[in-house]
C-alpha cells in the first residue's frame, strides 16, 4: 500500500471515530435531557405539593448532570427562599444572571432575597435591573418600595407602591393602606 493511500485510510478512519464520537456525545446528551427533564417534572410536582426540601434536592441533581439549566438554578432559588436559605437563594439568582443576563425574574428574586439580608441597596439595584428589563414589573414596583422605605425614603416607597397597585398588585393596596400612604 503506498504511503498516500495509508494517509488516505488514516483520514478516513479519524473521520469515522470523531463521526462515532459525536453520535454518542449526541446520544449521552439526549440521555441527560430525558433524565434532567424527568427530574425537572418530578421537582416541580414536590415543590407544588410543599416538599421544598426533596424539591431543593430534586433541582440539585440536575445542576450535577447539568450546572448550566437555568430552570433548575431558578428553583433551587425559589426553594431556598421558602427554607430561609436566603445567602444561598442569592447565589443560585446569580448563576441564572450570570447564564441570562436578561433574565428580569431573577433580578426580581435575587432583590427580594437581599430585602430579607437586610442588604437593601443591593436589593434596589436589582429591582432598577429588572424595571429596566420590564418597566411594567408590579412586583418590582412593590419589593423596590419596601426597600425604600427600609432605606428612609417613604415618599419614593409610597410612589413605588402606588405604580404597582395601578400595575394590578393587590397585595399594593393593603401595603399603601398600612403604610400612611397617599
Amino acid at each position: 500500500m503506498s504511503h498516500l493511500s495509508e494517509v488516505r485510510l488514516l483520514l478516513i478512519a479519524t473521520v469515522i471515530s470523531y463521526a462515532s464520537v459525536s453520535v454518542n456525545a449526541q446520544a449521552l446528551t439526549d440521555e441527560v435531557k430525558v433524565y434532567t427533564d424527568s427530574l425537572f417534572n418530578q421537582g416541580r410536582i414536590k415543590y407544588n405539593n410543599g416538599k421544598y426540601t426533596e424539591a431543593l434536592n430534586d433541582f440539585k441533581s440536575i445542576l450535577l448532570k447539568d450546572s448550566k439549566h437555568v430552570n433548575a438554578l431558578l428553583q433551587c432559588g425559589f426553594c431556598n427562599a421558602i427554607l430561609k436559605n436566603y445567602n444561598d437563594a442569592i447565589e443560585d439568582f446569580t448563576s441564572v444572571i450570570a447564564l441570562q443576563p436578561d433574565h428580569e425574574w431573577a433580578y426580581v428574586s435575587r432583590g427580594s432575597a437581599y430585602n430579607k439580608t437586610e442588604q437593601y441597596e443591593k436589593a434596589m439595584d436589582d429591582f432598577n435591573a429588572a424595571l429596566k428589563l420590564k418597566p411594567d414589573d408590579a412586583e418590582a414596583y412593590n419589593n423596590r418600595g419596601f426597600s425604600k422605605k427600609m432605606l428612609g425614603d417613604k415618599n419614593g416607597a409610597c410612589e413605588d407602591w402606588n405604580k404597582s397597585k395601578k400595575l394590578g398588585n393587590d397585595e399594593a393596596k393593603i401595603i399603601l393602606k398600612n403604610n400612611y400612604c397617599k
